[in-house]
């Protein structure tokens, strides 16, 4: 794992690979954020040094005065306060930090702003597509009354601050319309990707005790529909909190018995009605699994989003209203809650509802080209897939609008930046990110004013204490070390469901370094101000950007009588992919057959999701264990990395340090075969 700047062919090391033009910079939002700022609130003037002294200064005076800064930030952007806030931060503490006391606010009132202006009222809000790609388009003003039509009608039901409401819902536009008008109620929204199998549904609405289901019959992917109506029907029994069904015909099956009709509760055209919360109100529950025990149930605040996301959309995407704002996603993954951010800084929102490489790999760029798309989210993983497959985007799609490409969920290799610049467009900014579901955010990525260079994030965002710390708590340049966010973020969490005493979240993230946000990923922080993301340094899984928990894969896999035990590992590859094998013991007598194969597969996919099945498969002699009988995850993690035994476990903290020596042999099997 090397903290070394990558170098390129034709490139020295310290040379960009791209750099944005004077008049790029001059217009970008966070250089005028800044000049506005430093004459307000004192923060540094543009540096005459360049815009990276310029932007390095703003970030440490981000951190260093970060109640000016949050302010001038709310003040920028014109955060609407019903009744006003007391201080800033009332408590810095973490976890427990408390920010903006005293005010009220609503983040729907917020996302819907840009409908209030008659001149921008008919223009395109959202823009829907599916694999069949014909668009579908909804203005700001039938945006608006939509999310008011609901929200009237979850009044009507009993819906009030602070009861859950659901979504087992695609990335279509009912399920953006039923997150704002929830928000708009002062409800808290909740929602799962309708390939999720009925027992990772349950285990993640079930803690949180929605009394609203919204639910498609159906979704299409990969050119096949898929029939959800008995998963919907298993919902409904065993989440007994659920008052009211909201049928949404998806395939065109008719509702079920005692469900009500999408078209029925948003025909209305009332005014819209914004419920005033706290600062510190919940606005959803977003899921993040660990190793053990069920899904992490994340409650983040109304103004915690909303002020983080307006930051980050703004100043670090440089979103407005002239964008089309496209990510692939699910509302599965936190990029989805993200992505309908955009409407906060006035963007077009493009929805896309399918594979991400139907009917042919190139299928993502094919969508940006169709939809105008400015700014395009996407996954690494889908980046080298392209590159693997030879897709050639310059050729093929006219990709004249996109001005930035932006890719997280997992590190973009050196490779894949290359790639991008020499097959998609040269002229084009890369914005790789890397934050988590935990924040709904980013704790590094794009910066519009920077340069971009292969295999390195551009920067720490703004008001993010981004630091790479030892074991010893000390902070490390040019080396490898924990990603530790030393000071609070608007938008940690303010709890987990179901954690009266805060013990899981403090177990979460403030174990290994009280008073100090521990994420759970290797970085570097480079002498010129850039961040490297080495991947995981636990042993949650981590697939395309979505933190899965291997407790979920144990649970199904061991109901099959022929396994004993099982160990499932999640690697990154250094050529940017990632291999995710599960190891199982099996009980006497029993074989490793395709047949036993496809039925654990099976039962993972219809279970949990086919995102869960293991790449392999691999039959071994026994699962290791600590004395005190947890699974050893980490340090077999490390073995098939290649750490050395002596340097992966103490040996005097297992219960058998042959089978950890049987892991250690076949890593190295494994790197001798190729």
């Amino acid at each position: 794992m090397s903290s070394a700047a990558q170098s390129t062919p034709g490139l020295g090391p310290q040379e960009p690979l791209w750099r944005p033009g004077p008049d790029r910079i001059a217009r970008a939002q966070v250089t005028r954020f800044q000049s506005w700022a430093a004459g307000r609130f004192g923060a540094p003037a543009a540096d005459p040094a360049g815009p990276l002294a310029s932007y390095q200064a703003l970030h440490t005076w981000s951190v260093r005065e970060p109640e000016r800064f949050w302010q001038a930030v709310a003040e920028w952007f014109d955060v609407r306060f019903a009744t006003p806030y007391d201080s800033v931060l009332a408590d810095a503490s973490m976890p427990g930090a408390v920010w903006f006391p005293g005010a009220t606010l609503n983040y729907a009132e917020h996302a819907l702003r840009s409908a209030e202006d008659a001149s921008r009222a008919g223009e395109a809000a959202l823009l829907h597509l599916d694999e069949r790609h014909e668009i579908q388009e909804i203005s700001w003003a039938e945006l608006r009354r939509q999310v008011a039509s609901l929200a009237a009608q979850l009044r009507g039901m009993g819906v009030t601050p602070g009861d859950r409401v659901s979504g087992y819902l695609p990335n279509i536009p009912q399920a953006v319309v039923a997150l704002l008008a929830t928000a708009a109620v002062g409800a808290v929204w909740t929602s799962c990707a309708p390939d999720f199998g009925a027992r990772s549904v349950l285990d993640r609405f079930q803690q949180v005790e929605p009394v609203v289901l919204f639910a498609v019959d159906g979704y299409r992917y990969g050119g096949k529909e898929h029939d959800r109506t008995q998963i919907v029907a298993e919902l409904r029994r065993e989440l007994p909190t659920v008052r009211a069904v909201v049928h949404i015909p998806l395939l065109g099956n008719p509702a079920p018995d005692g469900a009500l009709e999408w078209s029925a509760l948003t025909g209305g055209d009332p005014e819209p009605v914004y419920e005033q919360v706290p600062f510190e109100h919940p606005l959803w529950v977003l899921y993040s699994s660990g190793t053990t025990g069920l899904p992490k149930a994340i409650v983040q605040s109304q103004g915690g989003i909303l002020i983080e996301h307006l930051k980050q959309t703004g100043l670090h995407m440089d979103l407005g209203p002239g964008d089309r704002f496209f990510w692939y996603t699910s509302t599965g993954w936190m990029m989805w809650n993200f992505l309908v951010s955009g409407l906060l800084a006035g963007s077009t929102v493009v929805l896309y509802d399918g594979s991400p490489g139907y009917p042919e790999t190139g299928a993502q760029w094919q969508v940006a080209e169709r939809t105008g798309t400015t700014v395009f989210g996407t996954s690494a993983a889908y980046v080298m897939a392209c590159r693997k497959a030879g897709v050639a985007p310059a050729r093929d799609y006219d990709l004249s609008s996109v001005q930035c490409i932006a890719t997280t969920g997992s590190p973009l290799p050196p490779d894949g930046f290359r790639w991008i610049h020499d097959a998609v467009k040269e002229d084009v900014w890369l914005a790789s990110v890397s934050g988590g579901t935990d924040v709904c955010s980013c704790f590094a990525g794009g910066v519009p004013t920077l340069p971009v260079y292969i295999g390195e994030l551009q920067a720490p965002c703004l008001g993010t204490d981004l630091q790479a710390w030892d074991p010893n708590g000390k902070p490390l340049v040019d080396e490898v070390g924990e990603l530790i966010v030393a000071q609070p973020m608007p938008s940690m969490p303010l709890r987990f469901w179901n954690d009266p005493d805060g013990s899981r979240y403090r177990e979460s993230y403030f174990e290994m370094f009280p008073g100090a946000w521990r994420h759970g990923d290797w970085i570097t922080i480079t002498s010129r101000g850039t961040v490297i993301i080495h991947g995981r340094s636990d042993s949650t899984l981590n697939r395309q950007g979505v933190r899965m928990g291997s407790a979920d894969i144990y649970e199904v896999v061991e109901r099959l009588p022929e396994v004993r035990e099982s160990l499932v590992i999640g690697i990154e590859q250094p050529d940017g992919g990632y291999w995710m094998p599960l190891f199982v013991q099996l009980t006497q007598g029993a074989a490793l057959d395709d047949g036993l194969r496809d039925r654990i597969k099976q039962a993972i996919r219809s279970e949990l999701s086919p995102r869960h099945v293991p790449d392999e498969i691999i039959a071994v002699p026994g699962v290791p264990h600590t004395l005190t009988g947890k699974r050893i995850e980490v340090p077999v993690k490390r073995l098939l990395q290649g750490t050395p035994l002596d340097k992966a476990v103490n040996p005097g903290s297992v219960d058998d340090i042959g089978l950890l020596r049987y892991y250690e042999k076949m890593a190295a099997d494994r790197r001798t075969q190729g």
